[in-house]
């Protein structure tokens, strides 16, 4: 019986809670009609613009009660809840104006402040524009605008019929065009014989008036060693042929130019007695020159240094003539003063004998070139080079390696030059592009130099100077500087638009 009574009352109990709950739910906060219009969910730079409107129709909120509007941004993973609108009835407002005024500074901290609150009496037919701004986020490009609605102040939220924005519209950033040209390369001649100089200088000291060369003798060994590894370098290489090797002898100013060109020539034969003593080269392959008196030496080493009364001896030697007593002129300066400086320390080092070899290099294929690239690049001819080069992809850092050491062996070669600045080009470098085009002086008309130097000018953003160039190669039939030219027009077009949209913020 008492199991029986049990289970009445809990039956009384849930359908009492039912109809509460159906009461409440029919039991509104306010009369009328509230419409909910997003206006605005667009991305602008570093942040998401949120606008709303809240359109009031003949609202009436009942006096102790209210409504709360919470905007949302939902994405598939996550949900960001922004601040509410809150309309309130007149008690509830008082009451929410009291609650404010007791709220401890602790708790105004941590207090969730809403977007605004409004007496309800005050909004009877009337707009609420929400206008928000948060940081935008990447989770942000895929979130829709949903509005809850909240009446009961207790979380039992209802979602409003809010017509929906599909996602955020992504503000169009303007990014600087990234221009890929493309760069031409030019093959340089291949050698039928690549003959080659290699030089090596040393400063010997002989005893006064002496011409013998004493190995031992003060500096001598560390000058004869440099002579020495240059040649067996050569000697180890089975690639290389010697065909003559050159003793230059130089003699210092002081002194008539004949004993400076019996001492030099001396001086000179010592040297190639020392080495046909140590090396089996014939005797008909070394040839003596004198050199002369070292006046270009001596106005090196003058500006390098700093000496009294140097600027006067430089005029002297660039504008006075030997044969016109120039040795005698720097002898009367300043009662010679100038010139004893030169004599104790400057004169010696002009005393010096060159070892120039003459040889030639073997003729590789693409394999062995591939090798030697890595130990001796000096023994490729520019052809060589370029062939190795094009064994890479073009553009890859191999293939940039191998034209900048070729410019670095032919310093003066202008195809070398070209080509290393296109290949400078190719990795963004515009000073040592610009540093080798500058090389190039009898080639100006090559379309390769003329689509290079385009290029240049319209990474530089000279687009007018750029077109000019890149026309003049284009007209050449090079296909590279049409592309270039369409290049440039993107280019072009973008920087406007960029400058555009800057000036109308």
């Amino acid at each position: 019986m008492m199991k029986r009574n049990i289970g009445f009352i809990v039956c009384m109990l849930v359908v009492c809670s039912l109809n509460i709950k159906n009461v409440m739910a029919q039991s509104r906060s306010y009369e009328g009609n509230i419409a909910v219009k997003p206006v605005q969910l667009e991305q602008k730079g570093n942040f998401l613009h949120i606008n709303i409107d809240f359109s009031l129709n003949n609202v009436k909120v009942k006096s102790a009660r209210g409504v709360d509007f919470i905007p949302q941004l939902v994405s598939p993973g996550r949900t960001l809840n922004l601040p509410k609108v809150s309309i309130k009835g007149r008690d509830e407002y008082l009451a929410y104006e009291r609650e404010l005024a007791v709220m401890s500074a602790k708790e105004k901290k941590t207090y969730e402040k809403p977007y605004v609150v409004e007496k309800g009496s005050k909004l009877r037919n009337d707009t609420i524009h929400y206008r928000y701004v948060v940081r935008f986020e990447p989770w942000m490009e895929d979130a829709r605008l949903d509005v809850q609605r909240d009446e009961c102040g207790c979380g039992e939220t209802a979602l409003m019929d809010v017509e929906q924005f599909d996602k955020v519209t992504l503000e169009r950033v303007l990014l600087p065009y990234v221009v890929s040209p493309q760069l031409a390369y030019l093959q340089p001649k291949a050698e039928e014989i690549k003959r080659r100089d290699i030089q090596a200088e040393c400063f010997l000291d002989f005893e006064v008036n002496k011409v013998n060369i004493r190995p031992e003798y003060m500096n001598n060994p560390q000058e004869l060693a440099k002579i020495r590894k240059m040649i067996d370098e050569l000697k180890s290489d089975p690639s290389v042929k010697v065909n003559r090797l050159d003793i230059i002898g130089y003699a210092s100013p002081e002194g008539t130019l004949a004993t400076n060109k019996r001492l030099s020539e001396g001086r000179a034969m010592a040297l190639r007695e020392y080495l046909a003593s140590r090396y089996d080269f014939p005797r008909n392959q070394y040839y003596i020159i004198f050199g002369g008196e070292n006046w270009e030496g001596l106005e090196e080493a003058l500006n390098t240094m700093e000496m009294e009364y140097k600027d006067e001896v430089l005029e002297i030697i660039r504008n006075i003539p030997i044969e016109k007593g120039r040795e005698t002129k720097l002898m009367q300066l300043h009662g010679g003063v100038p010139y004893r400086y030169m004599l104790k320390y400057i004169f010696p080092s002009l005393r010096v004998a060159i070892c120039k070899v003459n040889y030639e290099v073997k003729n590789f294929n693409i394999d062995e070139a591939k090798e030697v690239i890595k130990s001796r690049p000096q023994n490729l001819s520019l052809n060589e080079m370029f062939l190795v080069a094009n064994t890479y992809p073009v553009g890859s850092q191999d293939f940039i390696d191998i034209f900048e050491t070729a410019v670095r062996l032919y310093p003066k070669d202008e195809i070398a030059n070209m080509n290393a600045a296109a290949a400078a080009l190719s990795r963004n470098d515009l000073s040592s592009a610009e540093r080798y085009l500058g090389m190039v002086y009898s080639n100006t008309n090559l379309s390769e130099y003329n689509n290079a130097i385009g290029v240049l000018m319209l990474l530089k953003g000279e687009y007018e100077k750029g077109e000019k160039y890149l026309k003049i190669a284009a007209g050449s039939g090079l296909e590279a500087a049409g592309h270039n030219l369409e290049e440039l027009a993107r280019k072009r077009t973008n920087a406007a638009e960029i400058e555009n949209k800057n000036r109308d913020k």
